[in-house]
């Protein structure tokens, strides 16, 4: 897929979702952007890259704001991929440290998402934090928790944790350094359905694929790369099963 034509549909997957969890209409985030309903549409249908500042307008009525990150070359990420293949899923989720803050998270309600419930469902995708929803609701014990753990909050300006405030309510990307490693949350009025996985003696509740697919862009795209990849590749039977 062309750059161009990937960046597109990633905006346009970002505006739908955030469109939907506020229930509005196309029309009704057009007017409080100050913009057509027409282009609204053009921008989810992700026929082509918006303009900055539509982009722009179209996020404030949403109370964001535009941050631009980079991302490993896609051959550099496909090697990471099937390193990722080659290692016991046992193995990846110790890598990540994933039961050493779930542990630590305890009674705080929360699901896992994102690229760490595709992993833990088989899928070798690429991922530098344990990803959990939490709800608004739990939004103070979650920042107590942060405050216990010497959390430190991505500073995307200064491309380093530190100098924002903790809390989720406060202006910034949802993703924390602990003391126990990297945390990224997905802010929600209520936890999504939840799937039971089992590996080991442990069980984790997770987002189904479907779910993830539908909601964290960063997520679907990997899991779309690794599909694309291995319909391209003769089966591997060892690998049978697998997302």
């Amino acid at each position: 897929m062309p750059e161009s034509s990937r960046l597109a549909t990633q905006i346009a997957a970002i505006l739908r979702r955030e469109r939907g969890a506020r229930s509005l209409t196309q029309q009704e985030l057009a007017d409080l952007a100050g913009v057509s309903q027409g282009a609204v549409a053009r921008v989810e249908r992700g026929e082509r890259v918006p303009s900055v500042p539509l982009i722009e307008r179209l996020l404030a009525a949403f109370d964001l704001q535009l941050a631009v990150a980079v991302e490993p070359l896609d051959c550099h990420l496909d090697a990471r991929m099937d390193a990722l293949a080659a290692r016991p899923l046992a193995q990846r989720v110790d890598d990540l440290g994933l039961d050493r803050i779930l542990d630590r998270l305890s009674d705080l309600p929360h699901l896992l998402t994102g690229s760490t419930a595709a992993l833990l469902q088989g899928a070798p995708v690429p991922t530098d934090a344990v990803e959990i929803a939490v709800r608004w609701r739990d939004s103070a014990r979650f920042t107590a928790w942060l405050d216990a753990a010497y959390g430190q909050r991505w500073n995307a300006r200064w491309s380093e944790f530190g100098g924002l405030r903790l809390e989720p309510e406060e202006p910034g990307e949802h993703r924390w350094q602990t003391r126990y490693g990297q945390l990224r949350a997905q802010m929600c009025e209520e936890l999504p359905e939840a799937i039971e996985v089992r590996h080991g003696h442990r069980s984790y509740r997770v987002v189904p694929l479907v779910a993830v697919e539908l909601t964290d862009p960063r997520a679907a795209e990997l899991l779309r790369r690794h599909r694309r990849r291995r319909a391209a590749d003769p089966p591997d039977p060892q690998s049978a099963g697998s997302p």
